[in-house]
């Protein structure tokens, strides 16, 4: 317990699935939790699950403006920013071939502009005692999946944006890290949306050759890049699928 006491951390996309699970797993580990989704509804009642170390805030990551007012909403509340989860995004599927234009630009709007202004405003508001930025990115950034073309180009751009941070903040001597984690598949309510009754038949936990985990298992990897036990991880690609690039590659 205390993993990260004292630490105030931002968690975009926290009224469900992961980033519900990333809110619930550091408050818990001493954290005070700043929560945001476009969801007000679904996001006010995990903060009033987790108690008094919670503040929830209605925020589209698309929004310049939105990312200003939550950010200065988070340091007038708390006083500090000390880690951002950058979580918060949209899938759908689509070869390169069926994708529109219209869906291309829509999953890159969320998914790739709204972490670039993410990591934006949470630079700055870092800089001057230090950090962590933890992007959520994928096994599709990193492996080609002909359905999620514009998804997968949408992290891959979160990865290489990683790196980019991670070696600006170092060279600027920031002392704020930035890494990005690469999951498979969680089994999420986005997820289980996408795959409908088949959903219902996938084996998480007692399958090994499983490439579905749990949103648990992504927030235990989450703790760990925002508490001072990384301290030496930055600017790396954190792989969570269970050797499936191994087996694809």
């Amino acid at each position: 317990m205390g993993r990260v006491k004292g630490k105030v951390v931002l968690v975009t996309g926290a009224a469900s699935g992961v980033g519900r699970e990333n809110a619930i797993l550091l408050a818990a580990e001493g954290a005070k939790v700043v929560l945001t989704d476009v969801n007000e509804a679904g996001v006010q009642a995990v903060a009033a699950e987790i108690g008094d170390n919670a503040y929830a805030l209605a925020h589209n990551i698309a929004s310049e403006g939105d990312w200003q007012r939550v950010v200065v909403a988070t340091l007038e509340r708390f006083g500090r920013l000390d880690v951002l989860v950058n979580n918060a995004a949209i899938l759908a599927m689509g070869t390169i071939e069926s994708t529109t234009l219209e869906d291309w630009q829509k999953i890159q709007r969320v998914n790739a502009e709204g972490y670039f202004l993410g990591c934006k405003y949470g630079v700055q508001a870092m800089k001057q005692h230090g950090g962590a930025i933890i992007n959520m990115a994928s096994l599709a950034a990193l492996a080609g999946m002909a359905h999620f073309c514009a998804y997968s180009a949408s992290k891959g751009a979160v990865t290489a944006l990683t790196r980019s941070v991670a070696a600006h903040c170092k060279q600027q001597r920031y002392n704020i890290r930035c890494n990005s984690v690469h999951p498979d598949g969680i089994l999420t309510p986005m997820v289980t949306n996408l795959m409908g009754a088949a959903s219902a038949e996938v084996n998480v936990e007692g399958d090994p050759m499983a490439r579905m985990c749990l949103p648990r298992d992504i927030a235990n990897l989450v703790l760990f890049l925002a508490s001072d036990e990384s301290r030496f991880i930055n600017g790396s690609e954190l792989r969570i699928d269970n050797g499936q690039l191994s087996i694809d590659s």
